[in-house]
């Protein structure tokens, strides 16, 4: 019988989950982030688990940058933010090693210095290890989050979004014990070796009534082309993508062999800091999102950003 669609299940793959909640009026509230983690929870069926069935390939959420709750925990550790956009928030996975991690540390704070940024403070974001499987516990990361303060003469937004840009990409260049997950002053990323359920009940954060966001993207994932692992949850800090990419080596490929030939207004004297594009460990889903993060960085408007990374049909 001939099909009468397009529809074929040869066609099919098993591919991670990925879900949105947006309140088009821009309107902040804790339901946004409640509703997306609703979503993430329901997509056990795009989500791989171990054998044990207590260690997940990984779930995460991109949210706003709550002012109204990050305001209320620095003060409870003595760190003065200011005003809304006026600060960026950076989330770390550290080693568990104290030494390892204070250097880290302090080579990202000499590198924000170096890079005209202030770093405002730490803070040890609260968890809950208990709701882990053996798997994730055991490589679990120190994760915490850093306080930036946005230059005089630099404009709230991207412009203050790109020198974070520069500053993260020199540092991951200099670290390998260090994973960061998102540095912006606009959004943040929760994310881990978890099982769906999982996600609200780690994160402290998350179960607070005064965190709230006009944007929630969520991504559960199903590894296929790389194992699991605590940095290679949700690897989107630009866009949302639920990975599949048969051509992923070539578009990398392409991308590695014009760097030497890359230039930008924007980027002008950084360009060395902030290749190679894309990074060689990721997976297919996060060097997407990694080449169109430099695209937006580089000054090219997100839409156009995203349109000339779909390929053109012969």
């Amino acid at each position: 019988m001939n099909p009468v669609n397009l529809y074929d299940k040869s066609f099919e793959h098993d591919n991670c989950g990925i879900g949105a909640v947006v309140n088009i009026k821009g309107i902040k509230s804790h339901k946004t982030v409640e509703d997306a983690l609703t979503i993430v929870e329901t997509l056990e069926h795009r989500a791989g688990k171990d054998a044990e069935g207590k260690t997940g390939d990984g779930v995460g959420i991109l949210l706003q940058i709550s002012h109204k709750f990050f305001k209320r925990v620095t003060d409870e550790i003595s760190i003065q933010l200011g005003s809304e956009r006026d600060y960026a928030v950076g989330m770390f996975f550290f080693p568990q090693n104290e030494l390892r991690r204070n250097q880290a540390k302090k080579m990202f704070e000499i590198i924000a210095e170096k890079e005209g940024l202030d770093v405002l403070g730490w803070r040890e974001v609260p968890s809950q290890p208990d709701v882990l499987g053996t798997k994730a516990r055991e490589c679990m990361p120190n994760i915490q989050q850093c306080f930036i303060s946005r230059p005089e003469g630099v404009k709230k937004g991207l412009d203050f979004d790109r020198k974070l840009y520069v500053a993260r990409r020199f540092f991951e260049q200099s670290n390998e014990d260090t994973y960061v997950v998102s540095l912006s002053s606009r959004t943040i990323v929760y994310k881990g070796m978890f099982l769906v359920g999982d996600l609200r009940r780690f994160f402290l954060d998350l179960q607070d009534n005064d965190y709230e966001s006009a944007i929630a993207i969520v991504h559960s994932r199903f590894s296929t082309n790389t194992f699991p692992s605590w940095q290679k949850a949700h690897p989107n800090r630009m866009i949302v993508h639920n990975g599949e990419i048969n051509t992923i080596r070539g578009n990398a490929d392409k991308m590695l062999a014009r760097e030497e030939t890359m230039t930008s207004e924007y980027l002008m004297g950084e360009m060395d800091k902030v290749i190679p594009v894309v990074n060689p460990e990721g997976s297919d889903s996060a060097r997407l999102d990694n080449t169109l993060e430099f695209l937006v960085m580089s000054g090219m408007d997100l839409p156009l950003a995203v349109m000339i990374t779909i390929p053109m049909q012969p």
